[in-house]
């Protein structure tokens, strides 16, 4: 029972600026990078959730720290201008946002059934790094096999 409520805490972990009562998209990753290396000797059904959580948490800290960032300095120059390409980009990154939020809960949900659920790229990197899982260059060679000298 621990061992699913740890896995499904990883995801939690999206939620950690609102908590602080910050809207510095950076208390997110810091609150992932601590969960993973808190529970980095756990089962590796943990250590896979969060490994993923930790993962998937950097593209959208980054499009939210730039997101931040450019607003600031729009709202510190002279000219308070908003340009297509700013509201564009803001509406990608609230997408972005939209989307990590719903997968977010999603896994979380599974997480604390028992069950692997996989975000695309970001589910596969961490399932091959948890399990230690090369792929091989040569398609015969078998996987996991040291290469023969």
């Amino acid at each position: 029972m621990r061992e699913k409520e740890d896995a499904m805490g990883a995801y939690l972990m999206m939620f950690a600026a609102l908590g602080a009562g910050l809207p510095l998209p950076i208390i997110n990753l810091i609150a992932a990078v601590i969960y993973y290396y808190t529970n980095k000797s756990s089962s590796k059904f943990v250590r896979f959730h969060a490994l993923q959580a930790l993962i998937s948490q950097l593209p959208t800290t980054l499009m939210n720290a730039v997101a931040l960032g450019w607003g600031l300095r729009i709202a510190f120059s002279d000219s308070w201008h908003l340009t297509d390409t700013f509201k564009g980009y803001v509406a990608m990154v609230i997408l972005a946002d939209l989307m990590y939020f719903v997968w977010g809960i999603i896994a979380a949900i599974k997480a604390r059934r028992g069950h692997f659920y996989y975000f695309i790229l970001f589910g596969k990197i961490a399932y091959m790094q948890v399990f230690k899982i090369r792929i091989s260059d040569d398609a015969t060679a078998p996987v996991n096999t040291p290469p023969v000298l």
